[in-house]
Formats: structure tokens, sequence, C-alpha cells
């Protein structure tokens, strides 16, 4: 990218597919970036089953917000 500017990339992915459910493209790494593509993925799977959610555990995965949202879906 010129200017050396950093996109930053959160992907939810359906490890049972393989494919990806959800994704989400930002200049910075915040909550709101893994929140987004966590959104795109629940709206995509609109099934009333149990998820198991994995990542790395980054602060943003960690954050309340997220969290909450996990829980309530």
């Amino acid at each position: 990218l010129h200017g050396g500017t950093v996109v930053y990339l959160a992907v939810v992915m359906d490890i049972f597919s393989r494919k990806i459910v959800g994704w989400s493209l930002g200049l910075s790494m915040e909550t709101s970036l893994v929140l987004d593509a966590l959104e795109k993925a629940l709206e995509k799977r609109k099934r009333d089953v149990q998820i198991i959610f994995h990542s790395d555990r980054g602060s943003q995965y960690a954050s309340k917000v997220h969290r909450d949202l996990l829980e309530k879906k």
C-alpha cells in the first residue's frame, strides 16, 4: 500500500465447512473491527444452535463488549 498504510482484517471461519462466514477491514485494530466480523458471521448463520468461538485471545476478543455479544448469541 502507498504511504505505509496498514489495513487490518478480522475473519470468522466456520471450521466445519472451512468457509469464511464473516469478515471486516479497518484502519485500526479496535474491538469494533472484530465485533463487525462476528456480527456478519452470526447474521449469515441464523441458526438456533450453540457455537464455539475460538480466537487468539487478543485484547479485542477479551473485551467486555465482545464477550457480551458472544454470551447473547
